[in-house]
Parts: structure tokens; sequence; C-alpha cells
């Protein structure tokens, strides 16, 4: 399978390639504390070079196992890292699903240009790796996240106690999907 480059008016997002380390590293820097609320802790090697470029190894790996497609989302010219997507532990089987995560740096937020990405991300979810559902699970208090996948199509499914272990704290999770249109 070719990886594709998702382009849309804005955006253009694309797994990373080793090239990106270093503003995968910015960009982790930069957003620190605007991602401190709604993400796992991280440990202080988590913002360094050599963490960057392990985490472009896995991606890749995943991609090329059919288990994950993390995404990168730049400015048009590529100068930027904007957000981050990913479809992660795909399923196969009679299952055809994943889970999808995402993220958008503070000064991009609020632009439509995260439901710019996703929109062209879901598409090709759907159609190229063929995918029968997507999950989304958002903190109950993250209205914007709501707004988005509902924006998005997305339909809530249910809560789940103390789901995912979030700045130290289990938090509940509002469980959201997406089925593929026509099916």
């Amino acid at each position: 399978m070719v990886l594709p480059t998702l382009t849309t008016g804005r955006t253009t997002s694309r797994l990373p390639e080793p090239a990106d380390a270093s503003r995968l590293l910015h960009y982790r820097v930069c957003n620190r504390e605007h991602f401190a609320p709604w993400e796992p802790t991280r440990e202080a090697g988590y913002y360094t070079l050599e963490h960057c470029r392990q985490t472009i190894v896995d991606a890749n790996e995943a991609a090329r196992l059919d288990r994950g497609y993390p995404f990168l989302v730049f400015d048009p010219g590529e100068r930027e890292i904007l957000a981050g997507f990913t479809l992660s532990n795909v399923v196969r089987g009679p299952f055809q699903a994943c889970l999808l995560g995402y993220g958008i740096g503070a000064r991009s937020q609020g632009q439509g240009l995260m439901h710019e990405a996703l929109e062209a991300g879901l598409a090709w979810g759907f159609d190229e790796l063929g995918l029968h559902r997507v999950m989304a699970n958002y903190l109950p208090r993250n209205e914007r996240s709501a707004r988005l996948l509902e924006r998005l199509g997305f339909e809530r499914e249910g809560c789940a106690r103390h789901y995912l272990q979030i700045a130290g704290q289990w938090e509940d999770h509002v469980l959201t999907a997406k089925i593929r249109a026509g099916d």
C-alpha cells in the first residue's frame, strides 16, 4: 500500500519522516502545557530529539504492519506541524475498525483545521483502508472534542468509567463511533 499525503485547502497530512524529528520536538515542546490536561503524564524523555526520532520509527513500523497510521498535520508548505491524528489499534477480520486520536496545537485551534484534516483522514481510512468503524473517545469536559466529533458524524455510544489515566488521574470518557456510509 502506498501511504498517502492528504491535502486539504489549508493542511497537508502524512506519516512522519526522519527529517520531521526536529519539527516534532518543537511542536511537542511548544504545546506541552496546552496538551497536559488532555494526555497521559509525559516523562521528561518525551521532550527529546531522540524520543521524537523513535516515535517516527515506531509510526512507520505501525503503518507497515497495518496496526496504526499516525499522521502529522502541516501547513500547506510543510513548514510547521499544526496538529496530529492517529488511526490506531487497527483490527481486521469481522471488526474492520480502529480508534481515532487527535490533538491540535494551541496556536491552530478554533480555525476548523482539525475538522478539515480529519475529514480527509477519515475518508482515507474508510475508502483506502476499508474500515467499517472508527471509534473516538473524549473527556466529558472537552466540549471542543464533543462538537468536532459530532460535526464529523460520530454518534455517542456510551460512557466508560475510569477509562484512561489522563494527567495522572483515571478519567471517564464519552464513547463515540462513526460507521462507513452504506454499511
